[in-house]
Formats: structure tokens, sequence, C-alpha cells
């Protein structure tokens, strides 16, 4: 695999299984529950996550919608 941005192949794989415990936060809205199969972060149970350790760039198809970017949910 190749960067989209700067094409380096110097891509750093990230991984996990969460079992329900996923957590995210921005712009003072949080989730709690399973990985978003829409954020491209993975889906589930499962986070993966592919970055560029050259230029930094997370892969995949960003931005993505608003709608998608963080559903509020009580904690």
């Amino acid at each position: 695999m190749n960067c989209q941005r700067c094409n380096s192949n110097l891509i750093l794989s990230i991984g996990g299984k969460c079992s329900d415990t996923f957590f995210a936060n921005f712009q003072d809205k949080e989730y709690d529950g399973y990985v978003p199969d829409d954020w491209n972060i993975g889906g589930g149970d499962y986070i993966h996550i592919d970055v560029c350790t050259n230029c930094g760039q997370i892969q995949g198809n960003f931005p993505i919608k608003p709608q998608q970017r963080m559903v509020t949910e009580e904690r």
C-alpha cells in the first residue's frame, strides 16, 4: 500500500477489537458504543486505521459527511 497523498510506502496499520467499548469525542459531542461503519475507521467491534508515517495522512475516504461525524449519546 502506498500513501494516497505522498505515495510513500511507510504505512502504519493500526487495529483493535473494542468489544462494545469504543469511545470518541469530537467538538463537545460524545459517542460510546460500537465502532460506526461510516466513519472510515473500522466498524462493529473493530478499529482499523492506516496512517502514513511519512506525511501523517490517514488513508481512506475523507472528509466524511457532516451527519456522520458524531452521534451524541448519553454516557
